[in-house]
């Protein structure tokens, strides 16, 4: 459990003007960054796109819906990849964290011709099921009966899995081979559609490339002790489903991801 004292991170008391300019000082560090992130941004936006050849089909709550139906209208489409895969009994906490930022934004997102939308490979129902539980009013689809999220690199086919296993335990992640603990991934797609329909992929990004959608980590980023996960074997170990957060809970240091478990009997194939 993080302790709930400050003295770990207490370094040094001064005098209000020598806070003033070290504060003054450091400012111009972050106008640097935020002008950096600013160049960056208008990079991406310049990236190439590929356009979507194949139809994909997702179950949502009100039936049968194509990749090009989520737009909802508008022009733009974000697409976080949420990690629950068939006959989990949960989805994961860490996507669960993100999840928990998506209802505010939404309808400013939408008045800026953006629509959010969350896919995961769990059939619609257990997606229901679990979305009224966590209490969420965003849109969450099913790519269970699609090739979308291996598509997207961010499920894994037993033949993936039988690959990893020849190459030392890797996947394709993160536009690399590397260890993933998981069948499931997260990461997020941006999709356009032009006047004619026409769909494209423009970006998508994965791992900490996802940071930036999590605003409780920006919030930590501004305290003494930061997001607090030195030490930690698994950084987000810590993060809980927000209806599983206790007085007092632990947080074991030497904890690793754990996919979450199965429902016995369920059906978890592709």
């Amino acid at each position: 459990m993080a302790s709930s004292t400050i003295e770990a991170v207490h370094t040094n008391v001064v005098s209000h003007a020598e806070w003033l300019a070290a504060r003054e000082e450091f400012l111009g560090k972050e106008k640097g960054f935020t002008r950096l992130r600013d160049e960056l941004s208008r990079q991406r936006r310049t990236l190439p796109w590929e356009k979507i050849e194949k139809t994909y089909h997702f179950d949502s709550a009100q039936g049968k819906v194509t990749l090009g139906d989520l737009f909802d209208g508008r022009s733009q489409l974000v697409v976080y990849h949420f990690m629950f895969g068939p006959g989990w009994q949960e989805g994961c906490p860490s996507c669960s964290y993100l999840a928990d930022h998506f209802d505010g934004p939404a309808i400013h997102l939408a008045n800026r011709d953006t629509t959010l939308v969350v896919v995961s490979r769990a059939p619609i129902a257990e997606i229901e099921a679990f979305k009224k539980r966590m209490g969420w009013k965003f849109r969450w689809v099913s790519s269970f009966a699609s090739d979308f999220n291996f598509d997207y690199h961010v499920s894994f086919t037993p033949e993936d899995r039988t690959h990893e296993e020849k190459a030392g335990g890797k996947v394709y992640y993160n536009y690399a081979m590397d260890q993933f603990p998981s069948d499931e991934a997260p990461g997020v797609s941006v999709f356009a559609k032009d006047a004619a329909g026409e769909v494209f992929h423009t970006y998508s990004s994965y791992a900490r490339g996802l940071d930036i959608l999590v605003g409780a980590y920006n919030f930590l980023d501004l305290v003494p002790k930061g997001r607090d996960e030195d030490g930690l074997a698994f950084s987000m170990s810590w993060v809980r489903h927000h209806d599983r957060y206790t007085e007092g809970y632990f947080v074991d240091p030497a904890r690793t991801y754990e996919q979450p478990k199965s429902s016995t009997g369920s059906c978890c194939g592709r």
